[in-house]
């Protein structure tokens, strides 16, 4: 019998290069509002999208005010909060996968934070994200941040363990996870999770060496990948830095190599 190809390994095979990410998430924007860098994020898609970037994940308005299609994948998210409001860390839905698919979008995300007193809530709305992913053969990124009151460590292995862990059993095709530091301890992140995991950039970090160091021990540790927000679209140069990434995660060259070309370039 002839192996077929469905539906949600063509989308997949759309936001991944070779079964490695390489995303800007730039829903930062109904969080936070237009921080530093996000205030024309179109503007920023298009020129960061040919420098080696393998998708992008944004909220829903934003996909329909592009002008244009864009040449690499696209993830809607699907869920969110403001830093305004009554309870920050917690995330409700504000789309279907159906509207999604509708849009254009090659895959969904959801936030869900892990020790958080709403923590019930959002794992129910990623259970139902889940079924309809498996509904449309649409592929899922899920989001498991350890955040919330009965966290104490959110860097703690066990704990980001368990949040990863989570999202795996819960459906999600993609893990995305906070990096807990060293390649050791994280190791044990990505063996205790069924599925693909990727890291979240966290905070803006000072150095164009340190983004490319933390990005090299991650995938040495059995990361597929890097979800970098404020360490690109806040960086002085996007594309120079989405390249130098791109040599590390994709091609697979040292993070010392890398950021000798990106010292060059930048010249």
């Amino acid at each position: 019998m002839i192996p077929m190809v469905i539906g949600r390994e063509i989308r997949l095979n759309r936001i991944l290069k070779d079964g490695k990410m390489l995303c800007i998430p730039m829903d930062h924007g109904i969080s936070n509002g237009p921080i530093m860098g996000l205030e024309d994020p179109l503007s920023l898609i298009y020129k960061c999208e040919h420098a080696g970037l393998t998708c992008v994940l944004v909220n829903k308005g934003i996909i329909r005010t592009m002008p244009r299609p864009i040449g690499i994948g696209l993830i809607a998210h699907m869920s969110a909060s403001t830093s305004l409001g009554p309870s920050p860390n917690k995330k409700v839905l504000m789309g279907r996968v159906g509207e999604s698919i509708r849009l254009g979008a090659d895959a969904v995300s959801v936030h869900v934070n892990i020790g958080a007193k709403e923590e019930p809530d959002m794992l129910h709305d990623l259970g139902l994200v889940s079924d309809e992913c498996t509904e449309w053969n649409v592929p899922l990124v899920a989001m498991m941040y350890p955040r919330g009151e009965n966290i104490k460590d959110p860097y703690n292995v066990e704990v980001v363990a368990h949040a990863a862990r989570i999202g795996g059993e819960a459906g999600a095709d993609i893990v995305k996870a906070v990096y807990t530091g060293d390649i050791d301890s994280f190791r044990k992140v990505t063996k205790a999770c069924p599925v693909p995991i990727v890291i979240a950039g966290g905070p803006k970090i000072n150095t164009d060496y340190e983004i490319l160091e933390m990005c090299e021990s991650a995938m040495k540790a059995g990361a597929k990948g890097v979800t970098f927000g404020r360490n690109i679209f806040q960086h002085e140069n996007p594309v120079s830095i989405v390249r130098a990434l791109r040599r590390v995660i994709i091609e697979g060259v040292s993070h010392d190599e890398a950021f000798e070309v990106l010292r060059s370039a930048q010249g």
